[in-house]
This record gives C-alpha cells, sequence and structure tokens, in this order.
C-alpha cells in the first residue's frame, strides 16, 4: 500500500461463521426451500410485496435453530417475521419447520445483521427487534465483538417505528448488565421495567430447550425490553 491510499479499518463483527454440522435433511431443505423462504441481501425489497400484506414487521437476529421464531410466527399469524442467521444448518432446521407446519409469515436473511439492517430495512419500518441468547463473548478482547454496542443501539432507534420495541434476553449476567447501561444511556429508547433494570420473561417469549437446561442448572436470565421513546 502506497502512502496516499487511505487505510481500510477492518469491519468487527458479532459473529464467526462456523460451519457445523448439517444434517442431510438441513441440506435438502436449503436446497428445495431456500427460493420460497430466503431473501438475496443483495436485492432491495419491498415487504409488503414479499409477504403479501401490510402488517406488523418483527425481526429476530441471530435466531439459533429456529424454534423460537417458528413458535412466535404460529402464534402471531397477523404479524410478519423476518429472521437473520449467518449459520446455514440452524436455517436449514427452520426452512423445515416452516414448510411442514405451512408456516407463511416468515422469511429468512442468511447473512451479516447489521448489513441487512443498514442496507434492506426501512427507516421506521419495524414493530420490533428480538435478540435472543446472543453470543456474550465473554472474554474481555472480545467484548467489542458483541452486537449490542452504541453504533448498533443508534441503528435499532433508526429503524423501529414510533411504537417499536427492541427485546433481548441472556444467560450472561456481566453482558446483561452491559446492555442495560449501553440502552439506558440512549435518549431515544425508554425501558419499560418499572424497576428501570430488567424485565420478567414475557409470554409470548418461549422458553428454549438450552434456557430450559440452564434454568435446572440454577441459570439465570435476564430479559430487558426498551421502546423507542415519544
Amino acid at each position: 500500500m502506497s502512502s496516499t491510499e487511505p487505510s481500510i479499518t477492518p469491519k468487527i463483527r458479532s459473529f464467526i461463521r462456523r460451519q457445523g454440522r448439517i444434517t442431510l435433511a438441513q441440506e435438502q431443505a436449503l436446497e428445495k426451500f431456500s427460493e420460497k423462504y430466503c431473501l438475496d441481501p443483495k436485492v432491495d425489497y419491498d415487504f409488503i410485496e414479499v409477504f403479501g400484506r401490510d402488517a406488523p414487521l418483527l425481526v429476530e437476529i441471530g435466531f439459533g435453530n429456529g424454534d423460537s421464531l417458528a413458535h412466535l410466527a404460529t402464534a402471531n399469524p397477523e404479524k410478519n417475521f423476518i429472521g437473520i442467521e449467518v449459520h446455514r444448518p440452524g436455517v436449514g432446521h427452520l426452512l423445515l419447520k416452516l414448510e411442514q407446519n405451512a408456516i407463511n409469515n416468515v422469511r429468512i436473511y442468511c447473512h451479516d445483521a447489521i448489513e441487512v439492517f443498514e442496507q434492506r430495512i426501512p427507516d421506521n419500518g419495524l414493530d420490533a427487534v428480538h435478540l435472543f441468547f446472543p453470543d456474550p463473548w465473554p472474554k474481555k478482547k472480545h467484548h467489542k465483538r458483541r452486537i449490542v454496542r452504541p453504533s448498533f443501539v443508534e441503528l435499532l432507534i433508526k429503524k423501529l417505528n414510533s411504537h417499536g420495541y427492541f427485546h433481548a434476553a441472556t444467560d450472561w449476567e456481566h453482558y446483561a448488565e452491559a446492555m442495560l447501561e449501553q440502552l439506558s444511556a440512549s435518549r431515544g429508547l425508554t425501558n419499560v421495567s418499572k424497576t428501570g433494570a430488567f424485565c420478567e420473561r414475557p409470554d409470548y417469549r418461549p422458553l428454549t430447550k438450552f434456557e430450559q437446561r440452564g434454568m435446572r442448572l440454577g441459570h439465570a436470565v435476564w430479559d430487558l425490553i426498551f421502546r423507542k421513546a415519544e
């Protein structure tokens, strides 16, 4: 690089693309059903056209195997859902559930959530953003990779509509406290907790198998819900 060329700062991502083990059924689901349910991150969609209706739009970031997202979509057929996940086995698992259970109000991005928000989600377009059990990046040197950071909070405020909310849940107390601090510092969000801290798990958030196992071991879970400030 010559001295006249600008330096390029590497983009800090909140995930690592781990291939992981993918089953034959998941691989086949990706081949058969991606065109039906998955969205191209390079295309600028009109979501009313995508879903064939104008309805409240909710996004789940990092949906894992998709069980919670499928549950929410089934329980709320009047709403539209977008799931974002970078790991193909999880996407394949969710595709199977959507097809087997005829769940038609979910679409998927297999891509970086920050890029999807920045480039494909319209401003003031979301009724809710869910972030359930994100990678806590527990080592101090990796905290910069955590998705909930000031730049993400500003992006949330920009994308939520006037009555929209952000709901995060984690079983890492330090990360919960860090998220609470960063979200509370924003004038664009208001904590719905009466104590100004954490919330009880709302009924709409299903317990995951991972969470149930942790509860049996005595692990706590922290929920945070913030609404866009008026």
